[in-house]
């Protein structure tokens, strides 16, 4: 069992989080305090969406460029009950191009959001099976926005580095390759300084200052032996999006570029993601998995620079282990789904992307 691949690791191999609810790109796994030994694995993955929509008639094109990421984790055993592991990761992100050159009211509007985050991570373990994990996590976030539709608004925000922490309690019984882990990532609060400008509102390199509460989050992890070599794996992770805002001063309050006076982004509604997979081991080198993803679909208004609500997915991966070595490729597919913009109008239906990711891990 222990070559069959982990359902934490297929998930964010998968591109687990990719076009997930808000703007997520990482599922905060703590699933590598339950390799064995001391181990490290490299992940890159790369997600290409494709997504357009229309409003008045007027073709968007595609607004929602590929994109890719990576992560870092290293975990060692200080004793027989104690772990530690470090991860580095991008737990958020958005990278959003409409067309130049077409007739959509959105035509040209850009905007990029980049985050950074080292997480450290204890782990101690009672003689029941039971284990208690608690971490840190520290966090860079920054973003940049062009809006042409709105007085060719622009705003480049600050990096700004701030802190949060994990707690978490986990069950094993190793007999049956079971496990349950339960996690709580706390919120991050990022006060930003801005530069915004509007030239069609007679602004310009107006300096502001503004807060964002990157969201609390609840991560289910479970896996368990169902057969011989067989694996059943899955993982529930709630957010809480509705907490979520990108509300820069002169945007907010300028009539004349925001008529709504609404944030840049918000959510109206948190967002539970869900993933179920099988794992199967074939011989000593050859395992593979099957994964489903699944987030409902809440049919309000979203925001111009997130078409998207809900998604079902299915990814397909295979891990070759060689001695103290797993590598490990996969491939998802994503349904996206349709939503309607808020003020603009935009319809924005039949979407999908494909992902794909590899993984190293080196056992020492």
């Amino acid at each position: 069992m222990k070559t069959i691949i982990s359902g934490t690791a297929l998930a964010a191999l998968c591109v687990g989080s990719a076009h997930a609810g808000g703007v997520e790109r990482s599922t905060q796994s703590v699933g590598v305090l339950f390799e064995q030994g001391t181990y490290a694995e490299l992940s890159f993955t790369t997600f290409d969406p494709k997504v357009s929509g229309t409003a008045l008639g007027q073709l968007s094109g595609d607004m929602s460029p590929s994109y890719s990421s990576y992560s870092l984790s290293y975990k060692q055993a200080l004793s027989d009950s104690l772990d530690l592991a470090l991860i580095l990761d991008q737990p958020i992100g958005a990278d959003i191009a409409y067309p130049s050159g077409t007739t959509y009211i959105g035509t040209g509007a850009t905007a990029t959001l980049e985050s950074t985050a080292v997480t450290a991570l204890i782990r101690y373990k009672f003689p029941s099976n039971i284990s208690l994990i608690g971490g840190l996590r520290v966090q860079r976030t920054n973003g940049d926005v062009f809006l042409p539709y709105a007085g060719d608004y622009t705003l480049s925000t600050s990096h700004e580095t701030d802190f949060g922490y994990v707690l978490g309690i986990a069950w094993e019984k190793p007999e049956i390759a079971a496990r349950v882990a339960l996690t709580y990532n706390s919120a991050i609060t990022h006060a930003f300084d801005a530069v915004e400008s509007s030239a069609a509102s007679g602004f310009a390199n107006l300096d502001t200052t503004f807060k964002t509460e990157i969201p609390q989050s609840v991560n289910l992890e479970f896996q368990t032996g169902v057969a011989a070599d067989t694996l059943l794996f899955g993982s529930i992770r709630w957010v809480d999006w509705t907490a979520f805002e990108i509300a820069p001063e002169h945007y907010t309050t300028t009539l004349a570029i925001n008529p709504s006076g609404e944030p840049l982004v918000f959510y109206t509604n948190d967002v539970v993601t869900y993933n179920l997979g099988l794992g199967r081991r074939f011989n000593d080198t050859w395992s593979g998995a099957v994964l489903v993803g699944y987030e409902k679909h809440q049919g309000d208004p979203v925001g111009n620079l997130g078409p998207k609500d809900g998604y079902a997915s299915l990814g397909l991966a295979a891990t070759y282990t060689k001695d103290n070595m797993k590598i490990t490729g996969g491939v998802r597919y994503v349904d996206i789904g349709n939503a309607t913009t808020r003020n603009i109008g935009g319809d924005f239906r039949n979407n999908s992307g494909w992902g794909a990711g590899l993984r190293i891990g080196v056992s020492f």
